[in-house]
Order: structure tokens, then sequence, then C-alpha cells
């Protein structure tokens, strides 16, 4: 009995903490599904006859597949910026105890958005680069680095000192032994940082609301385009939404062993 009643509490508690952004998620789809007028009925109708309306206006009225090239280019370029740059610095911060370099790091990431906003726009407004995928590019590493150097340190900080002494021993270089011993050890923590950064990057807002154009606005920002001075269009909104998340929660559902793998696992374990 008392193993049947901890299931209970177990699931129960499960459902409580799921189901508010479960019902958010199905909501917004079943919006995306309905008229415009089906959308604003008291009480809301819960059976209805779907249509696909919304989506095709979405692509054909709005350019939705512009904004989504743009979210797809510019959170792979800030990806692999970030694994790039961000494995030799959590390496680095790791093999040799940076922990004022870590946690100037962190502050930095903490750091409200907002505050970013208006040197990057004066510095980018200077160079010409406001709409262009560089800026918006470079103003998305402030997610994602941070986040690529704060989930590596540790799976640095794991591996024995000894792989990287043996590999030295046998004639490879500091460098070397990072590409060919240490890298391939600790792949699922590279993986589980590069997915959470893409995800991060896919979602942002604010830095695109400023800094982007009409040829480089994100889909996050795209939502404006179903709001106007007199009229919200909640079907439109739906459908937009839908797409945004659908991808980003199919991929993530997909690949989610690896970051439970690579948030929980040690380097070595394989």
């Amino acid at each position: 009995m008392t193993r049947i009643l901890k299931a209970i509490l177990f699931y129960a508690g499960a459902f409580a903490l799921c189901a508010p952004p479960l019902f958010v998620f199905v909501w917004m789809i079943l919006t995306g599904l309905k008229t415009g007028v089906q959308n604003i009925s008291y009480p809301p109708e819960f059976i209805f006859l779907p249509t696909l309306e919304n989506f095709r206006a979405v692509f054909q009225q709005y350019n939705f597949f512009r904004y989504l090239l743009n979210s797809l280019i510019i959170a792979t370029l800030a990806t692999a910026i970030s694994l790039a740059l961000g494995l030799p610095a959590a390496y680095s911060i790791a093999k040799y105890r940076q922990g004022k370099i870590g946690i100037l790091i962190l502050v930095a990431r903490m750091t409200p958005f907002v505050s970013y906003l208006l040197p990057w726009y004066i510095i980018f407004r200077y160079l010409k680069l406001i709409d262009t995928y560089t800026a918006l590019t470079i103003t998305h590493l402030i997610i994602t680095m941070p986040m690529v150097i704060w989930l590596m340190v540790s799976f640095f900080e794991s591996m024995p000192a000894e792989l990287e002494d043996a590999a030295m021993i046998d004639g490879c270089s500091r460098w070397q032994s990072f590409i060919r011993i240490v890298l391939p050890l600790v792949r699922n923590g590279i993986a589980t940082s590069a997915i959470m950064s893409f995800i991060f990057s896919w979602n942002q807002f604010l830095f695109s609301l400023i800094l982007s154009g009409p040829k480089t606005k994100t889909v996050p920002v795209a939502v404006y385009n179903f709001i106007s001075y007199g009229k919200i269009d909640w079907a439109g909104i739906g459908a937009a939404a839908t797409l945004i998340v659908l991808p980003v929660s199919i991929f993530a559902f997909f690949v989610r062993k690896s970051i439970v793998q690579g948030l929980t696992m040690g380097a070595l374990k394989d």
C-alpha cells in the first residue's frame, strides 16, 4: 500500500506540474486550427471542424518561411561560434582553475539583456550592421556562449589528467590532446550544449525585435505581423506560434535522451 500511495502521489505531482504548460500548448494549437469567429466565441468551442487556412495564410501572406530561415541561420551560426570559442574557454577554466573568469562570464549572462541593447544599437548603427546576420549572431552569443562554457566546465573538470599526460608522452601537443582525446570523451556534454544553445537562440525575442529588420526578422518577432492598431488576429497568432514552437519541440523530443545524459552523466561514462 505504501508503494502504491507513493506512486499515486508521484504521478499526481507530475500531472500538477505538467498540466498548466501542456494546457497552454494545446490551446495554442487549437487556436491556430479555429477560424477567427470561433476563437472569440464564448463559451470557448472545444468541438469544431479544424481548418488549415490559418497556416496557409501565414506562409502565403506573411512570408513566414523567410522568417523561419532567418531564425535557423542565426541560431546555427550562434551555436557554432559558441562551441568553437566556448569549448576551449571552458577547458581553460577547468584545467587551470580560472574561477574568476568563470564568475565574470556568469555575471555577463545574468545581466538583464535590455542593458546591452543601447550600446549594441549605437555600435551596430555606426558600423551599419543593423538588420544583418552579423549583428544578430553577435548579440545571441551573450546567450549561447556562457551556456556552453558553464555546461562544459563540469565535464572537463571530471576528466582525469592522466589521460592527457599519457597522450602528451606519446607525442601529442596540448592542442592535439584536447582535439583527439578530450573532446571525444565529452561528446555528450557537447551535444547537450549545442542543443540548449540552439533552442535558446531560436526563441530569443528582445535582440531581434530591436536589431533586426525586413531582411533578418526572426520568427518570434514575426508574430507582431498579426497585431494591428484595431485588430488582433488570434487565429494567425496561434498558427504562427505553433510553427515557432513545434519544430523545436519535435527536435527536443527526439534528442531528450542526449540532453538528460549530458546533464546527468559524468564525462567519462559512456
